[in-house]
């Protein structure tokens, strides 16, 4: 029997953004943003935007597949595809449908991308606006749980409370993003360094993301990535960044509403990252650099755990600035910056980041790393995450 599999089968030829801003001040809306994004992965590919013959994305994009390719003038729509939930738990499931999409021969170039002017539109960070809770909220709001913040504030409560870990390891994820955007010219964050005296000082949010800096940032911008069959990639201006493993959804009921998940102090990643790994035909030691969604740290923290990147009863020892930092630590993390420190870009930016890393010319480079894992958006449902490699890894 032939392995179902996307292992090697597509790969990311080439990877675009525009400028990063703050909430509110893009010059741009948010459609003409993707259409740049979009543009700039097509140019670092050396191809040409009217061969895109698919798009996929996530989070409730508001930029339309159809929209898109009548703005690009694209000769044939072959693929569309949103992944459903919110935020960014579909970061890397977009990729993923992408390279299924090539693979399966629905599509010959796919864009995976993610569109945001939150000046133009509404800020995720807020409370709901709704003269009515319906649903699920309607057990929620009465009771104060109406921004990310709050909903997962108690789930990390629960796992820090039960495994004793220190506030440092948070605060050691948050030190690593803003080290690492201080020298990256794309970052929001850069020239605005964060020390132990700046974060301990800063005001609470919400127990226990205490800190403003353990919060993301809120942006404006867009980001895309541009997937293709792995034999068209080798033709191509850059090395091939192969698509190793995917895996997206959740485990038993991780979605149960109104905070009843059997398994409640999860990132609901222990299914996926099984998946994950059976997939790429690796393990977490064989991980050379990390991008981790920061919706918030106590998601990443979570993400890490049950990706088996680290043990809970050593994640007071493990998460110290010094082994999070590139090139010299253990585990590289958000080399750009992150969602806390570069830009906000519901993790499309870590996915650029991963290839930037493979490539090896990201700013902040960890030392001939073979393999990049993504972990989506922690605490979502569902979520998603990511494994790519170089050629030699195949």
């Amino acid at each position: 029997m032939t392995e179902r599999t996307l292992r090697g089968k597509a790969a990311i030829a080439g990877i675009g953004e525009t400028t990063y801003y703050k909430h509110g001040q893009s010059p741009d809306a948010e459609f003409k943003l993707a259409l740049k994004a979009v543009l700039a992965a097509c140019a670092d590919a050396g191809i040409d935007p009217r061969e895109v013959d698919g798009f996929a994305t996530y989070g409730n994009d508001r930029s339309e597949a159809t929209r898109l390719a009548a703005a690009l003038g694209i000769h044939e729509l072959r693929f569309s595809n949103m992944h459903w939930g919110g935020g960014g738990g579909g970061v890397a499931a977009a990729v993923a449908n992408a390279a299924a999409a090539v693979h399966s021969g629905m599509a010959n170039c796919v864009i995976a991308f993610r569109s945001l002017a939150q000046g133009q539109f509404a800020r995720y960070g807020k409370g709901a606006q709704a003269p009515m809770a319906m649903g699920e909220d309607a057990f929620l709001w009465p009771y104060g749980l109406m921004s990310p913040a709050q909903r997962f504030a108690m789930k990390i409560t629960r796992f820090l409370t039960e495994n004793g870990i220190r506030h440092e390891a948070l605060r050691s994820i948050a030190l690593a993003s803003y080290h690492h955007a201080q020298s990256n010219p794309r970052a929001v964050m850069q020239g605005r360094p964060l020390d132990e005296a700046k974060y301990d000082a800063s005001r609470w949010i919400i127990e226990p993301f205490h800190r403003l800096f353990d919060c993301c940032q809120e942006n404006d911008g867009a980001a895309a990535v541009l997937v293709v069959p792995a034999d068209r990639a080798k033709d191509l201006p850059h090395p091939p960044v192969y698509l190793l493993g995917a895996a997206q959804g959740g485990h038993h009921r991780s979605a149960a509403p109104v905070h009843n998940a059997p398994h409640y102090a999860s990132a609901h990643f222990p299914t996926v990252a099984r998946n994950l790994y059976e997939m790429a035909k690796c393990g977490p030691g064989d991980i050379d650099v990390l991008q981790a969604y920061e919706n918030f740290t106590g998601g990443v923290l979570l993400g890490l755990v049950e990706h088996g990147l680290v043990k809970p009863e050593e994640a007071n020892e493990f998460l110290v600035k010094e082994n999070l930092l590139a090139p010299t630590g253990r585990m590289p993390l958000n080399t750009s910056g992150g969602n806390l420190a570069e830009c906000y870009m519901h993790g499309l930016e870590l996915v650029n980041e991963a290839v930037r890393q493979l490539r090896r010319t990201a700013i902040n480079q960890v030392p001939d790393p073979e393999i990049a894992m993504v972990i989506g958006g922690p605490m979502v449902t569902p979520v998603s995450s990511l494994i790519l490699g170089t050629e030699g890894t195949l």
